[in-house]
């Protein structure tokens, strides 16, 4: 298992639009993956019911967690999409 911890940036947090990318992107790989957030709350990287239920704003700090045989792949682009702000203009 690895995991990082990434700042959410974008001007809205994972609203409805972010967390449907969010999921697309995690769905694209077979590792399981969740996110840690707040005081080590959990939710599944793959359900967007789950990713809206964290109720993460800008400004959160959120900690990906993959484990699986493409966690690394999965954990770069879940990275980079949240550093990227999920292509949302500031």
């Amino acid at each position: 298992m690895i995991s990082k911890k990434v700042t959410v940036n974008n001007l809205s947090g994972l609203h409805l639009r972010p967390a449907g990318i969010f999921c697309d992107v995690a769905m694209k790989y077979q590792s399981h993956i969740v996110f840690k957030y707040h005081n080590g709350s959990e939710a599944n990287a793959k359900s967007v019911l789950s990713v809206l239920g964290a109720c993460i704003r800008s400004g959160d700090e959120i900690e990906i967690c993959c484990d699986g045989e493409d966690e690394e792949k999965a954990l770069t682009a879940l990275i980079e999409l949240v550093e990227g702000g999920f292509g949302e203009k500031a």
